[in-house]
């Protein structure tokens, strides 16, 4: 029989594999080695898109039939920067006082190693599944998303393969284990206002046209604009600039063209046409611009109180004695490609060390990660 300590073995090979996104590096590989020999049938998918990178991603499942029970993660990192910074190395999968180190180990190689060791205890223990368990893995996350879950999911519809709920183990726990269950997100639009002008000399201004003072007048108005006040379920949608340039980078030179990067974060007040109409309206109040929306744009999803909520909550009072808070704070996940196709919730790992130099996970945190998991399964699978 497996063991929730099994979770460590996992997490250690997959930080190994130096799987900066969009790379894989192997850990899809071991992945499926394990999943295998664990009686899933496995699936090895390369999605691509004009303009962008191939992308690995791994579908597996075993059992039949209803409830289908689907756990989505990514194998996918962010670059580890620095290495010399780390007092660890970042790929390394070092131990050390009871912390596994490097790059991914809480976002979210942690999520993945926990699940697939909860999934592993339970059918080393013989017993029929009530219904069918399936991994959605992709290397695309950390990236555009572009090649991963999305279409991951849309290769699962046109299978006709049907999921009840899903679970994404995402880090959503903020100071505890449990403390925090992800049960929708903003969306997420981003894209770039173009001022144009005329170029000339700074001492002969009549005879240019600067594109700044009118892109300064949009910011201001754009970032004065307040979109809502929020609601019982989402915070209040924003709008931030997080970038300007000119085609000028000479002190004597007026140029020819502004430009101010944006990205908002909106709730259920907004879609994604609804507020490219709104922001084309406020910029063009001060004068002329083109608005260039950038593709992988997400929308917002929200699910309702029901069985998938009160079941993973239920898993984790079971293991931790916590009533988790539902949340749809932070970023946006790979959770958003199934909000039409069946509920999802995310819950995984503390999030602290995330992205961070030194990122790293407690052993213990782990094995109790396994636990939930475990009676997650259980309850939902019999």
């Amino acid at each position: 029989m497996t063991t929730p300590a099994e979770a460590a073995v996992h997490l250690r090979r997959l930080i190994a594999c130096r799987s900066v996104t969009p790379s894989d590096a192997g850990a899809q590989d071991y992945l499926a080695e394990v999943l295998t020999g664990a009686g899933f049938r496995v699936e090895r998918l390369v999605f691509r898109e004009p303009g962008s990178a191939d992308v690995a991603n791994l579908f597996a499942t075993i059992g039949a039939g209803s409830p289908h029970l689907a756990f989505a993660g990514h194998t996918d990192v962010v670059p580890p920067g620095d290495e010399s910074r780390w007092s660890h190395p970042p790929f390394a999968a070092e131990v050390v006082d009871g912390r596994v180190f490097g790059r991914g180990a809480v976002d979210m190689k942690g999520g993945v190693a926990a699940f697939l060791a909860a999934a592993l205890e339970r059918l080393a223990e013989k017993k029929p599944l009530n219904g069918s368990l399936s991994f959605l893995i992709t290397g695309d996350e950390e990236g555009i998303a572009v090649n991963g879950t999305v279409k991951l999911v849309a290769w699962a519809k046109e299978k006709d393969i049907r999921f009840d709920a899903a679970l994404v183990g995402e880090p959503t726990s903020v100071q505890h284990l449990g403390d925090t269950v992800k049960i929708g997100r903003r969306g997420s639009l981003s894209g770039t206002l173009v001022v144009p002008g005329r170029q000339g000399h700074v001492a002969y201004p009549h005879l240019a046209d600067n594109p700044v003072p009118r892109l300064a007048r949009m910011v201001a108005a754009l970032s004065a604009f307040k979109l809502d006040d929020g609601n019982a379920d989402f915070q209040p949608s924003n709008l931030e600039f997080v970038g300007l340039d000119t085609d000028s980078t000479a002190f004597n030179v007026i140029p020819g063209e502004a430009r101010a990067r944006f990205n908002i974060r909106f709730n259920d007040h907004w879609s994604q046409m609804s507020l490219n109409a709104i922001i084309r309206r406020i910029a063009s109040e001060e004068g002329d611009a083109e608005i260039h929306f950038q593709p992988g744009a997400s929308d917002w999803f929200l699910t309702k109180p029901g069985p998938l909520i009160e079941t993973i909550s239920a898993a984790i009072k079971d293991v931790t004695g916590l009533a988790p808070e539902p949340s749809t704070g932070g970023g946006t996940s790979d959770a958003r490609f199934f909000k039409d196709i069946c509920p999802v919730v995310e819950f995984g790992l503390v999030g602290k060390t995330m992205h961070q130099i030194d990122e790293s996970v407690s052993l213990t945190e782990l094995e109790t990660l396994t636990r939930i998991y475990r009676r997650f399964i259980d309850r939902m699978l019999g």
